[in-house]
């Protein structure tokens, strides 16, 4: 492969991950292509700003733009290495949908040539990546195709998912260890070449296959384990225990680690990926299946509870805190918090005030609801009643003599000093 300032590398989709990887990679001297289909995230990049909230995103990519290493355009361009980064959302009954990927490799095709690798980061059901080289196979019959020729492919197609974490993503993009799977073991070789220019973590190479179920494996773990914590605040719940005081007095075990419930699971990974799985393999993912289902089941007793709180004293006002699906983000997907927040305002209009300091608007859906978009401060003065939905930090930050007075509904458990509401008035509720 050509020298770091010297190579090629064209990134498709500019979203939370793409965008990200590409100024990393653009950090190594590379000259690197951000491909994504909105004129307006194009702009924002091509300007040297940002159109996703994450630390220290906005000075590495004004820093990588000015010194010419990275640049956007609507348009694919020839490049040594692509990786692909776009959605996978699912539709209908849970059904994976690819349909972006197979876009991406069609765009690729066009200007692909020997020598080149093709590398899909996408999280994607188990047998993407060979979609992918048989659709690069019957666009570009000129090229040998790793899996559909004979001999040495002209090309090499691998599959490297991302494991980061929202607000570390900068740091876990380079430490992190990287799974990375090739349709052939040269493939693999190919695309860990690639990876060792801007990882530090440790490299294992595999095959496609596995390397795509892997990352399925890793957030459906995460996704068992979420539920059986967001199942035990319901049976907390039921029998008036303090489910937080429970989780930290379990975990004093020393072969116990329950994790945080909270009012469902949310991003386009954890909420999104088990489903995967089940769709590929139903008959053998009860689990998984269940595990989904308490999780999305938290969102509407988070609302039912909280809907009693509201209705019982129809004369307060509400803020409902956070709308991200989690902490000092700004990622709105399939977020728990959003779905709560925006069937309370639905319910009870002008009544509910929204805090989220990460959002300078609310979204579109709320259009028409009567809710409002407020700050920290105006929700302190203003509401009597708060629904915790998101452990933001500025939400942690709030002094019991601030919210001493408050009904409170924390289905986080950032304020355990919260006192208890007085007698015959509806109780403060956690989980």
């Amino acid at each position: 492969m050509v020298s770091d300032s010297e190579l090629k590398v064209a990134v498709l989709g500019l979203g939370y991950i793409g965008l990200p990887t590409a100024a990393v990679i653009a950090r190594t001297g590379a000259k690197v292509l951000g491909v994504d289909v909105h004129q307006s995230v194009v702009d924002t990049v091509n300007s040297g700003k940002v159109h996703i909230e994450e630390i220290d995103l906005d000075g590495l990519v004004s820093g990588v733009v000015a010194r010419g290493n990275l640049r956007a355009s609507l348009q694919i361009e020839p490049s040594d290495v692509f990786v692909i980064a776009v959605p996978t959302p699912f539709g209908e009954n849970h059904a994976p949908d690819i349909g972006y990927v197979l876009k991406a490799a069609t765009t690729i095709a066009i200007v692909l040539k020997h020598g080149d690798v093709v590398i899909l980061e996408s999280t994607s059901p188990v047998g993407t990546t060979e979609k992918v080289a048989a659709l690069l196979a019957q666009l570009r019959p000129d090229l040998k195709i790793p899996g559909h020729c004979t001999g040495s492919a002209d090309i090499a197609i691998a599959y490297c998912p991302e494991r980061v974490l929202p607000g570390r993503i900068l740091v876990e993009l380079i430490d992190n260890d990287r799974v990375i799977g090739g349709i052939t073991p040269r493939c693999a070789r190919k695309a860990l070449q690639f990876y060792r220019r801007f990882v530090r973590g440790a490299c294992v190479t595999t095959t496609a296959k596995a390397a795509e179920m892997t990352k399925l494996a890793e957030n459906a773990f995460r996704d068992v384990n979420i539920a059986f914590a967001n199942e035990l605040s319901l049976v907390a719940d039921q029998m008036g225990v303090d489910v937080w005081e429970v989780i930290r007095l379990a975990n004093r075990h020393p072969r116990v680690n329950i994790l945080s419930p909270g009012p469902g699971v949310g991003g386009h990974c954890i909420a999104v990926d088990p489903w995967f799985l089940v769709s590929a393999a139903p008959d053998h993912t009860p689990l998984i299946r269940t595990a989904r289902e308490v999780n999305d089941g938290k969102v509407e007793h988070v609302i039912a509870r909280a809907s009693a709180m509201i209705e019982a004293d129809p004369a307060v006002r509400v803020a409902c805190l956070g709308l991200a699906f989690k902490a000092n983000i700004d990622d709105f997907r399939e977020s728990p918090a959003l779905k709560v927040a925006l069937a309370l305002a639905q319910r009870f209009g002008e009544r509910v005030a929204i805090v989220e300091p990460y959002a300078a608007a609310l979204p579109a859906c709320f259009d028409g609801t009567g809710a409002v978009l407020t700050d920290v401060d105006a929700a302190i003065e203003t509401c009597g009643t708060f629904i915790v939905l998101v452990d933001h930090d500025v939400f942690r930050s709030i002094p019991l003599d601030e919210r001493a007075d408050k009904q409170v509904y924390d289905t986080r458990g950032i304020w355990p000093d919260q006192p208890a509401t007085p007698p015959g008035e509806p109780l403060r509720m956690a989980g």
